[in-house]
């Protein structure tokens, strides 16, 4: 008898639902488009990837904007794992940001074999004349 208490017609869902998204769109947009204090200057952590100024900057903003978005959920431990993967990651972006690329090139995506294998030649068919009957 407690599972039917608990449950909701679709009525009621459905009436639950359009209050939602309207007061969703009731939101002020100073919420939703804040921009995150800016933080303090970052503090060197032992064994992170020294950065340029720019690269620095980009990889303090992501880690701002992460703060802003699920900091209520991360706890001291979890911001630093966070910071130092940002910083790690920064790393790797500005390899690949040096690679050279144009707009004409092709994607890298093709598979090359490891190992070469024959080629086999095709067998030519058998050329005999035709019978007349």
């Amino acid at each position: 008898m407690n599972e039917k208490k608990n449950r909701i017609s679709r009525r009621q869902f459905a009436r639950r639902a359009a209050l939602l998204s309207a007061t969703a769109s009731l939101t002020p947009a100073v919420n939703v488009f804040a921009v995150p204090a800016p933080a303090a200057p970052a503090q060197e952590t032992p064994g992170a990837p020294k950065l340029s100024p720019a690269s620095q900057a980009e990889a303090d903003a992501r880690y701002q904007q992460i703060l802003a978005q699920y900091g209520s959920r991360l706890n001291a431990d979890d911001k630093a794992i966070v910071k130092q993967a940002n910083a790690t990651l920064q790393e790797s972006l500005d390899h690949i940001r040096a690679f050279p690329l144009e707009n004409g090139d092709g994607p890298a995506l093709y598979l090359k074999p490891l190992v070469e294998r024959e080629k086999k030649k095709p067998e030519t068919p058998a050329t005999t004349p035709p019978k007349k009957v």
